[in-house]
């Protein structure tokens, strides 16, 4: 979950201030978590809480508890409107959001099951308790699909052959194709796809995270997506862990370290 979180603090800085240049300064004084890492964690820290033997409805109410948890331990983040009015909701029921939210929070489920049924099935139901649409829960299941196949040894081209045939995304394209003309989009259509050539693309875990920030588009989000699978093909070098926790608050460094131990690591 390194790989998602440095990510987002990498492109933090030009979400609003986008760049098409790859060459850019990777962490500044004004970088720094976002809503990405705030909800990675809080995925994380759900699947570390959650029984071996729980059901769907014990599972969604795990992932809904921890991310209103931790999104209202860190209200501005720079969450959208609709997902304000969810955290703050008693009985928070999901809005049909087929928003990148659910993309970006993902990758923790990609590290935790041994095969691919369920690590689709735990994508999904990281997806619904918010973004329960379609699309949003495909994009939730394409990245963490992505990370189960980087993970267990898969070529690129195996990952973009799996991904293309079960979520009907077009990866066929490149960044430099895509580049010129992209804008900010933040629904899963128009932003996973480009995020997972991005990683398709690059040639090293930072390389990727310099191709989706240099979309120019919802750069810490599709910087998040695109790293979290990196992650699990590349690695992430020790120096950029390091120099990422930083700009983590202590709780979030504790809970990326135990997910790390338990779930990543030997």
């Amino acid at each position: 979950m390194y790989g998602a979180i440095i990510g987002d603090i990498v492109g933090s800085r030009f979400e609003w201030q986008p760049t098409k240049d790859k060459d850019f300064e990777l962490f500044a004084p004004d970088c720094r978590v976002t809503d990405d890492s705030v909800m990675t964690t809080a995925v994380a820290e759900a699947l570390l809480e959650m029984q071996e033997d729980a059901g769907e409805e014990e599972i969604l109410q795990s992932f809904r508890e921890s991310m209103q948890t931790w999104g209202l331990r860190y209200p501005r983040a720079g969450y959208g409107g609709r997902f304000v009015q969810w955290l703050h909701e008693r009985e928070s029921e999901a809005y049909y959001s087929f928003g990148n939210g659910s993309a970006m929070r993902v990758s923790p489920c990609g590290w935790v099951a041994d095969n691919m049924e369920e690590t689709r099935r735990l994508a999904a139901l990281s997806a619904m308790p918010s973004h329960d649409h379609p699309e949003g829960i495909k994009g939730a299941e394409s990245v963490a699909a992505a990370i189960f196949l980087a993970r267990t040894g898969a070529s690129r081209e195996e990952i973009r052959d799996y991904i293309e045939k079960e979520f009907d995304y077009d990866l066929h394209r490149t960044c430099e194709d895509i580049r010129p003309d992209y804008s900010f989009d933040v629904t899963c259509q128009g932003s996973v796809p480009e995020a997972i050539i991005a990683f398709l693309d690059g040639e090293s875990y930072e390389d990727v995270i310099r191709e989706a920030v240099a979309f120019g588009g919802d750069s810490d989000t599709q910087a998040a997506i695109a790293g979290s699978i990196a992650e699990a093909f590349f690695g992430v070098p020790e120096e950029l862990r390091a120099k990422a926790e930083e700009f983590m608050p202590e709780d979030m460094k504790k809970v990326a370290a135990r997910f790390a131990e338990t779930f990543m690591e030997g």
